[in-house]
């Protein structure tokens, strides 16, 4: 369903002319206006149909993506899109800027400037952690020295403690985009050799994800991980050919880190909602030895971070 419209015309002078808004400039806000028309191309045109699973089409000409599409994906009106990509004097809702943000696929940085040149308050700022609560965190540090972190079902991480953070890679270095289980497992050197069986762990997680993604296919962000990933490693372009499915299991795992040595942990996940979506996966050591190893790893410099 589209929402079509949350949003109200300038008012107009009796001569036609766009009033101006109280307090600012019109030339300014008119030169703001333009900078987001011009963004918002940019970031269009930039998007190929097949990143988020729309047909091609023998007669496109359009770089990118088409209005009508940007659109049909933000579940915003067409000729509401249209206007704002005309710099239009319309006044845009957060909620809206949300979706229009989701469906051009922003990253952090991209949101925020989205927001800034629309002159809108984000309600979703990159500097908090969206869906991990205070007293969640406080669960994190008190695990330590067992590893911790937050996951939603994309298997993006949402936030950790230190122990986590060191137990496959160094995730305080990473961008926050690569922070995600899926796509360190087939891409980050470091993160692949700490797991001891990398061919089955890929499998079963390939297959997690296909599993969830069923309930969100037809969403920008799931497409564009899958295309991000089909794109960088061929081993994940085979195993997702198949089109294994698993239900979500606990498990003994394998690390090998470069420090401590072999970990057996016992992997186990807490639903922090009562559907599923993000949970809370600790492990826990198996043997005395593994035990005495994390104890080793949690004493370094421990940080909590989320994203």
């Amino acid at each position: 369903m589209t929402v079509d419209m949350p949003l109200t015309q300038t008012a107009t002078s009796p001569g036609g002319a766009a009033a101006p808004r109280h307090g600012t400039a019109p030339r300014d806000d008119a030169a703001r206006r333009a900078e987001l028309a011009a963004f918002l191309r940019s970031r269009r045109e930039r998007i190929t149909p097949e990143q988020v699973g729309l047909p091609r089409g023998a007669r496109r000409r359009t770089p990118g993506l088409r209005r009508e599409e940007v659109a049909h994906l933000g579940a915003v009106g067409v000729t509401w899109y249209t206007w704002l990509e005309q710099a239009r004097d319309i006044h845009v809702s957060p909620q809206v800027l949300d979706a229009v943000a989701r469906a051009l696929l922003l990253d952090r940085a991209e949101r925020s400037h989205l927001f800034a040149l629309a002159g809108a308050v984000d309600p979703m700022p990159g500097t908090e952690c969206t869906g991990v609560s205070h007293e969640l965190r406080q669960m994190l540090r008190q695990l330590e020295p067992f590893p911790a972190v937050v996951q939603n079902s994309r298997f993006d991480i949402l936030a950790y403690n230190g122990t986590y953070g060191r137990l496959m890679c160094d995730l305080d270095a990473l961008p926050e985009e690569d922070r995600n289980c899926m796509w360190l497992a087939f891409t980050n050197p470091e993160w692949r050799s700490s797991v001891v069986d990398l061919e089955a762990t890929m499998r079963v997680m390939a297959a997690k994800f296909r599993a969830s993604m069923a309930e969100h296919v037809a969403e920008p962000a799931w497409k564009a991980l899958v295309a991000r990933l089909t794109e960088a490693s061929s081993e994940f372009r085979e195993i997702w050919a198949q089109h294994e499915v698993i239900r979500p299991m606990s498990s003994v795992k394998l690390f090998r880190h470069p420090r401590v040595g072999v970990l057996q942990l016992s992997a186990t996940s807490l639903w922090t909602g009562p559907n599923p979506g993000p949970k809370l996966l600790s492990y826990t050591p198996v043997d005395e030895t593994t035990r005495v190893r994390l104890e080793q790893l949690a004493a370094e410099p421990a940080t909590l971070v989320a994203v």
